[in-house]
């Protein structure tokens, strides 16, 4: 079982990179091979028309759709910024098309907030981002509010009460994800799905 996370803030020493890396130790945890692509620290470049060269810019993109298409599952950890998803994580999306790798796998949106928000970012994302790429978020997200008091390496920097909430809530539904994982390899291998004949959604 294999599990990629992509981390959508632009900021270099981000708390959702902090938020990514605890889950990331949590799957370890569980047996599970990770891998984490922090979208600032390794920036995408924007869509354009040559996308589909190979060439350029667009060289590495081969190598990216290679650990996508390994993965079982996917995580997406994004903050809410102006109420809104990222622009680096928007452009995440665009950039992974119905061969890419996401196609008929689970994934758990993350989001992030400073203070009382996060949910914006998960309406968004359930609304936009999974048309092209078929992947299929799970019915269970993590909304991590207030971050700056929660899932620090020293306890001494938590809220112990919302700290305990989110490490409870966040190894449910990591085991939840699992599951799905596990239970929709089948879908991929059962013959029924044709990206070939369909490759955008309706």
């Amino acid at each position: 079982m294999k599990i990629g996370i992509v981390i959508g803030s632009h900021r270099q020493d981000s708390q959702s990179r902090k938020v990514g890396l605890y889950l990331e130790q949590q799957l370890k945890s569980l047996g599970t091979e990770t891998w984490l692509h922090d979208l600032a620290q390794d920036p995408l470049p924007l869509w354009d028309e040559n996308i589909g060269s190979g060439e350029g810019q667009w060289a590495f993109l081969p190598g990216l759709v290679e650990r996508l298409q390994s993965s079982d599952g996917f995580i997406f950890v994004c903050p809410e910024w102006h109420g809104m998803a990222t622009s680096a994580l928007k452009n995440f999306f665009l950039l992974c098309g119905a061969q890419s790798g996401l196609a008929h796998k689970p994934a758990l949106i993350t989001t992030v907030s400073g203070s009382d928000g996060g949910a914006y970012v998960v309406a968004e994302l359930r609304a936009s981002s999974y048309k092209n790429n078929r992947l299929c978020y799970i019915p269970e997200q993590l909304v991590i509010r207030n971050v700056g008091q929660v899932l620090n390496n020293h306890s001494d920097e938590n809220n112990a009460e919302a700290h305990n909430y989110f490490v409870e809530r966040a190894s449910y539904t990591l085991k939840l994800l699992l599951a799905y994982a596990d239970a929709m390899g089948a879908i991929r291998t059962s013959g029924v799905v044709d990206l070939e004949a369909y490759p955008n959604g309706m």
